[in-house]
């Protein structure tokens, strides 16, 4: 015990002379109530996985930071509890799979995007693009980049080449992208050269993109055209070959071929008088089509 009285006494030597046994020792100053809800919070969200909870916590702790009268005496607590608040925050909602709220949300706490902490802004970036949504970030990290406090910060080049993977490119901001690499001081001489190759691949692959595209579509309707006249020329060539065949027939003999396939067609008895009429018509069919055949135009000119 005394060992334990001597050590925790050293640090203050230096300060407030020897204690005397007779003097109170100051108690710790209590915690802000949002350092409280924080850690509440935190608690809801890791170990019960309450992510309701832990967001209507979070919401009560930003209520406890606007009308704590002591949080602008602990600045430098308020702005390091201000940013885990919104990391939690974030997280819950992504958990509920209302991500798409997640950038309104932070933003009723940091009306100015660019006073947004960049571990809040990266966690934005790293979310709506993996949701396949970066252009809801685009204005607000491209604000952040361009103001020149935050330019000094040691987080800048992360979030500058962040920005360009995962935002600028994607979205086809190729004259962005190129504005960024070229005036910003994040960007080492070999990571700028790096980052325009890429623009410069990015560029060519969307300038390829909508020839490829009708290269890739206009044969199709060739290849279909072609394989229509295709089988037009097949049947064609079918139905000239039955007419040859038909016509180089004898003629009693297609009289006879074509009645065979009446009765199999038609089907009816040829020895009823109710078809009687019938081939009564189609003798007369036959006649008139022998007459136009062997009339005198195509009968062959005989020479003496």
């Amino acid at each position: 015990m005394k060992s334990d009285s001597v050590t925790s006494a050293a640090p203050l030597r230096g300060l407030v002379g020897p204690l005397r046994s007779s003097e109170p020792v100051p108690a710790a100053p209590a915690p802000l109530p949002a350092v409280v809800l924080l850690e509440e919070a935190a608690d809801l969200l890791v170990v019960h996985l309450d992510f309701r909870a832990a967001l209507e916590t979070c919401e009560r702790a930003w209520r406890s930071l606007a009308s704590d009268a002591h949080a602008e005496e602990h600045a430098g607590i308020s702005l390091e509890v201000k940013c885990s608040l919104c990391v939690v925050g974030i997280q819950a909602l992504a958990e509920m799979d209302r991500w798409q709220e997640v950038l309104t949300w932070v933003l009723q706490y940091y009306p100015v995007p660019e006073e947004l902490p960049p571990k809040v802004l990266e966690l934005c970036v790293l979310l709506y693009s993996k949701m396949q949504a970066p252009g809801a970030v685009l204005d607000v990290v491209s604000a952040w980049l361009k103001d020149a406090d935050n330019q000094s910060l040691p987080e800048y080049r992360a979030l500058a080449g962040l920005h360009l993977q995962r935002v600028l490119l994607p979205l086809g901001c190729l004259s962005e992208a190129e504005e960024l690499v070229a005036d910003s001081v994040a960007f080492s001489e070999e990571q700028r050269l790096d980052a325009l190759q890429a623009i410069s691949m990015a560029r060519q692959q969307k300038t390829h993109e909508h020839p490829g595209s009708e290269d890739t579509e206009k044969p199709s309707q060739p290849d279909s055209s072609h394989k229509f006249l295709s089988l037009l020329g097949l049947i064609r060539q079918l139905w000239d070959s039955t007419v040859t065949h038909v016509f180089s027939l004898p003629f009693k003999k297609t009289i006879l071929a074509a009645l065979i396939l009446c009765l199999l067609v038609v089907r009816f008895d040829p020895a009823s008088p109710s078809s009687l009429p019938f081939l009564y018509k189609l003798a007369q069919i036959f006649h008139r089509i022998r007459e136009a055949v062997f009339s005198p135009l195509y009968r062959i000119p005989v020479q003496d």
